[in-house]
């Protein structure tokens, strides 16, 4: 190969200053080229450290993508579409991976092998040669002094020369032939940094070739690109639905700050409108002070949440689960009233009259909420908390108003099932039904009362929704037997669904049947809860099979409310909220005239799910209860 500078071997033995200040260059060369091989040699195995640590990563992310179905989100269901989604991406990281393996064992075998091996094989000799080529020379100088030294008057002994001479014969050879090969070694590295230097990059840049050819056999597929595209598409759309819902909840906090002004003074200012305490309230629920009698400190005030349930008052701190009873409001005697203890402001107590002694005594934030939660007490003990009589208990009187702030009535006709009288299964549209939304406004009974909230699990839901066979009975909620809760023939009911639904309100209506019914009955609801800041919703777990409608309270799975399918009369969906659907239920009055023995009453829901999807599960179940 031209232009290689070599040392001649001719002249090692000889050892001129010239040959030495030649032989200087090549080991001050051979020193650079140790130095940057050391450097270069880092540098591939940073690239393969970095490949091994790609390798692992790329596999942990697969198996991560894998375990999310492990972790049990409970507000991801068992089996999602991101679940499915993520295993998918998982098998194609798999192949990825398998590539990112392959990429470096070649990077093992063609980029590392090469440079280690010149690195041990060929600058490792020249370091061992260097050191024994200065040994050699060394010996050579000190065996030559020696020869030197013979006397040329003393008659050395003929042995002693002999012993000179051979000595230096040795270390001459052993010099000689130490030259030679180290000579020869420093010719050779001359030829072998031009390749052993290239070898590890032209390795590199192979296994990236043939990496680059398999990923993309691997990556570059037509399903892979289908399965890319719908993705894509997915992840856009919601991105969109993400800021559309970013928008509403933007405009929904600024509606509900707007809203809640009046609540953010505990005493509103001067410069406020004055808003009157609502008396006629018979469920209330808030934060109360509660005060409690102690040896030494005399009284303590604790701070609890205290709400109405079925003739209850009931109390709840913040870190317990469920609530706990206070005091049954369905005994004679017991009032609310206004009350002055420990000099504190906003006191009432409940008193019972029979006994002559105070019950409780309660502290709230404002004269306002004071009067509210006396009013409703005294409501509930009024009316004994439950259905007496066949008689609803008065409870908040709302604005039946349709302003626009209220939800639109219908607009465009939805299909759906009810069942008649005689239990026969019939399709209703807005054209069949005799009760549209052209007559929706005589079928709503002006100033009803309108229910917000569930009790749960009493019997006296349960007055407008038992068959009609007698008066209600009312059990105590905390005295709830297993017979109350668990009934075999829903256990083994031949077609039974489960929807998370939330309660929106009932009231009654003047029909039994009619889309504009329910749509009106909605519609009114909705503008009632947006009037009084209702936002507070209870959870249930809908339960319907062929024989008969649930609603389970899902912290403790107890029934809250039982419908017979054959009290169930009608059921719709909204038609321009898929969340919202409504059914209405008929209930024998106790004691009441025969023209107006039956009342109707229309239930209200927002499902998790299209709530279409619970109305073809309402008319299923009706339909095999009639069949059977």
């Amino acid at each position: 190969m031209p232009d290689i500078e070599k040392l001649h071997l001719e002249d090692a033995l000889e050892d001129s200053p010239q040959t030495r200040n030649l032989l200087s260059v090549f080991e001050k060369d051979a020193f650079v080229l140790k130095k940057y091989t050391n450097s270069l040699q880092s540098c591939c195995q940073r690239i393969m450290t970095a490949q091994n640590e790609l390798c692992a990563a790329t596999q942990s992310l697969a198996q991560q993508l894998r375990a999310y179905e492990v972790h049990k989100f409970p507000l991801e269901s068992e089996n999602s579409i991101l679940t499915s989604t993520l295993k998918q991406f998982a098998s194609y990281i798999d192949d990825i991976s398998s590539i990112h393996q392959v990429l470096a064992s070649q990077f093992s075998e063609t980029m590392m092998f090469p440079i280690n091996k010149f690195m041990q094989a060929d600058i490792e000799e020249i370091s061992t040669m260097y050191e024994m080529y200065q040994i050699s020379s060394q010996e050579h100088e000190q065996a030559l002094l020696r020869y030197m030294k013979l006397s040329a008057k003393k008659k050395e002994s003929e042995k002693v020369r002999s012993e000179t001479n051979e000595e230096l014969y040795t270390m001459r050879k052993k010099f000689h032939q130490t030259s030679l090969h180290y000579y020869s070694c420093l010719n050779a590295l001359q030829y072998k940094r031009k390749c052993f230097l290239l070898e590890p990059v032209m390795g590199y840049l192979h296994a990236q070739r043939a990496f680059f050819q398999m990923g993309c056999d691997a990556v570059m597929k037509p399903e892979i690109d289908d399965f890319l595209g719908n993705i894509n598409a997915s992840v856009q759309s919601v991105h969109a639905e993400l800021s559309a819902e970013t928008q509403k909840t933007v405009e929904l906090i600024e509606s509900i700050e707007k809203q809640s002004a009046h609540l953010y003074h505990p005493e509103p200012p001067i410069d406020m409108p004055y808003i009157p305490p609502n008396t006629a309230l018979s469920q209330k629920a808030g934060y109360l002070y509660q005060r409690s009698k102690q040896a030494l400190i005399g009284s303590k005030w604790d701070r609890n949440y205290y709400f109405t349930q079925g003739g209850n008052l009931m109390s709840q701190s913040k870190d317990e689960f469920a609530g706990s009873l206070v005091l049954d409001l369905n005994e004679n005697g017991i009032m609310a009233e206004i009350g002055e203890y420990d000099d504190r402001r906003f006191v009432f107590h409940i008193v019972s009259q029979s006994h002559k002694k105070t019950l409780i005594v309660l502290q709230a934030e404002n004269d306002r909420d004071r009067a509210e939660w006396i009013a409703v007490i005294n409501n509930l003990v009024r009316d004994s908390g439950y259905v007496r009589g066949g008689k609803t208990p008065p409870r908040s009187k709302v604005n039946q108003s349709t302003d626009s702030q209220s939800m639109p009535s219908p607009t465009s006709p939805s299909e759906s099932k009810n069942t008649g009288n005689n239990g026969t299964m019939t399709k209703s549209t807005s054209s069949s039904s005799g009760l549209t939304a052209t007559q929706g406004d005589n079928t709503l009974v002006l100033e009803t009362p309108i229910q917000f909230d569930l009790a749960s699990p009493t019997q006296d839901n349960k007055s407008m929704t038992t068959p009609l066979s007698g008066p209600p009975k009312r059990i105590n909620p905390f005295d709830q037997s297993s017979v109350d809760v668990l009934d075999p023939a829903f256990d083994n009911a031949a077609y039974c669904q489960v929807f998370t639904v939330r309660f929106l309100g009932s009231m009654e209506v003047k029909a039994d049947r009619g889309e504009g019914l329910v749509h009106d009955t909605i519609r009114q609801i909705m503008a009632a809860r947006a009037i009084h800041n209702v936002f507070k919703m209870t959870e249930s777990k809908l339960i319907i099979s062929n024989e008969g409608m649930r609603l389970i309270d899902p912290s403790n799975n107890a029934v809250r409310v039982e419908f017979a399918l054959q009290d169930i009369s009608f059921w719709s969906a909204h038609p321009e909220n898929e969340r919202y659907f409504g059914f209405v239920t008929r209930t024998r009055m106790v004691g009441g005239t025969p023209k107006n023995s039956i009342s109707f009453a229309c239930h209200v829901f927002e499902s998790n799910t299209t709530s279409e999807e619970i109305c073809k599960s309402i008319g299923t179940a009706t339909r095999m209860a009639f069949q059977a």
